[in-house]
C-alpha cells in the first residue's frame, strides 16, 4: 500500500492523536499542516526554503495544473516532485471545489461536471475518471476522489442527493485508479452540517477501505461551532488506523481545535494570502505591519519567533517594502506564517505526547486572543 499510518499516542486530556504518515516520498508526522502549491509552487517560496521550515508534505491542485501547464506535460517532467524540485511528500486534491468555486457555469450530471474555464471561458468537462487520470499523471503521493461540493447553506435533500452522488463517484474514483501501488486515494466524507448525512457517507466511503478519509464541506462558511460540531460527529466514525484530513482549514484556532478532535493532516491558502496583504500570524495574535503605526517600528514582526523574518528584519522594513510592492516584503511575510503555523503544529503534537493538549489550547487562546468577546481572526 503506498500510504500508512502510524498511530503512537491518544491525547488523555482530549483524545487527540499523535502519529506519522508513510509514503513513497518520505513520512510525516502528525497533525500536521501541509503549505498549499497551488501551481506546483507555495507562492514566493523555494523549497528549500519551505524544508528549512520543517514542511514535509506541501498540496497542489488538479484543476489549476490540468489547465497550466497541462498534466502531460508534468508528466513528461517526470511527475510532479521532478517538475518543481521537491523531494517531500506531495497531495493533490481532486480539483471538485475549484469546479464548484471558480465557475458561475455548470452542470452536474450523473457522469461528471460541465463548467467553463475560469480563465478563458473555455467549455470544460471533469468527471471521477477524468480526475484520476490528471492525478495519476501528476504523481501525487496521496489523490483525493473527485467530489460534490455543496454550499453553505444546503437544505437537507439537496446534500442528501448530493452525498449518494459523492459516494457513487467514489467507487468510480477507485476503479479508474491506475497505480495504487505508487499514489494512495483518500475519499472524501461529506455532509454538511446534518448528522445524519455525515453518518451515511462515513459509512459508504469507510466500507471501501480507502487509505486515509478527508473530512470535507467545512470552512465553507458555516460558523466554527457548527464545523467544531460535525468534526466532534464525524471523526468517531473513521477508522483509527487511517489518516485524517480535515480540507481547507488553517487559522491557529481551528488547527488547535480540529487536533483535539482527532484530525491528523490540514492545509489552507489562508496564511500565505493574508501575507500577501501584510497580515502576520504572530504569538500574540494577527498583526497588519502594512499599517501606518509600524513605519518607525524596529522590533521583529514576533519578539517570541526565531524564524529567519524574526531574526534579521523589522517591522518598520517589512512595512516599506509591501507599501512599495517590492516582493522581498511578502516573501518575508510568507515564510513567517508559514513557520508560525509548521511550529504551532510541533508545539500541538508536544502537547499531546505529554497528554496536556487541553490546558495548551486554553492558554494559547488567551495569549492569542480568541477568548476575547470582539477577537479578530482571519
Amino acid at each position: 500500500m503506498a500510504i500508512t499510518y502510524e498511530l503512537f499516542k491518544t491525547c488523555k486530556q482530549t483524545g487527540a492523536r499523535l502519529g506519522r504518515v508513510h509514503t513513497p516520498h518520505g513520512s510525516f508526522d502528525t497533525p500536521t499542516f501541509m503549505p498549499v502549491g497551488t501551481l506546483a509552487t507555495v507562492k514566493t517560496m523555494a523549497p528549500e526554503e519551505l524544508k528549512s521550515i520543517g514542511a514535509n508534505i506541501i498540496l497542489s491542485n488538479t484543476y489549476h495544473l490540468w489547465l497550466r501547464p497541462g498534466e502531460d506535460i508534468v508528466e513528461e517532467a517526470g511527475g510532479l516532485h521532478q517538475f518543481m524540485n521537491w523531494d517531500g511528500s506531495i497531495l493533490t486534491d481532486s480539483g471538485g471545489f475549484q469546479v464548484f468555486s471558480l465557475s458561475d457555469m455548470r452542470q452536474i450530471e450523473e457522469e461528471g461536471v460541465h463548467f467553463r474555464n475560469h480563465i478563458s471561458g473555455a467549455k470544460l468537462f471533469l468527471s471521477p475518471e477524468k480526475a484520476m487520470h490528471i492525478q495519476n499523471s501528476l504523481g501525487s503521493d496521496i489523490m483525493m476522489a473527485f467530489d460534490e461540493c455543496p454550499p453553505y447553506p444546503a437544505s437537507y435533500d439537496y446534500m442528501k442527493s448530493s452525498v449518494e452522488r459523492t459516494s457513487r463517484w467514489a467507487e468510480r474514483c477507485l476503479e479508474a485508479h491506475q497505480k495504487p501501488s505508487e499514489q494512495g486515494l483518500f475519499g472524501i466524507i461529506q455532509g454538511g452540517e446534518y448528522e445524519e448525512l455525515r453518518k451515511q457517507s462515513a459509512k459508504d466511503l469507510t466500507s471501501l477501505d480507502f487509505p486515509g478519509y478527508a473530512i470535507g464541506g467545512l470552512s465553507v462558511g458555516e460558523p466554527k461551532d457548527v464545523m467544531n460540531r460535525m468534526l466532534d460527529y464525524t471523526t468517531p466514525l473513521l477508522p483509527d488506523n487511517k489518516p485524517r484530513y480535515l480540507m481547507g482549514v488553517g487559522s491557529p484556532d481551528s488547527l488547535v481545535d480540529g487536533a483535539m478532535r482527532g484530525v491528523d493532516m490540514f492545509d489552507c491558502v489562508l496564511p500565505t494570502r493574508i501575507a500577501r496583504n501584510g497580515t502576520c500570524m504572530t504569538s500574540n495574535g494577527r498583526l497588519t505591519v502594512r499599517n501606518a503605526k509600524y513605519a518607525r517600528d524596529f522590533t521583529p514582526i514576533d519578539e517570541n519567533c526565531d524564524c529567519y523574518t524574526c531574526r534579521n528584519y523589522t517591522r518598520a522594513y517589512i512595512r516599506h517594502l509591501i507599501k512599495a510592492n517590492e516582493t522581498l516584503g511578502i516573501r518575508l511575510t510568507t515564510y513567517h506564517n508559514l513557520y508560525f503555523l509548521v511550529k504551532l503544529m510541533d508545539e500541538v503534537r508536544n502537547a499531546i505526547r505529554e497528554d496536556r493538549l487541553g490546558d495548551f489550547r486554553d492558554a494559547f487562546f488567551e495569549q492569542y486572543g480568541f477568548n476575547e468577546p470582539n477577537a479578530k481572526n482571519f
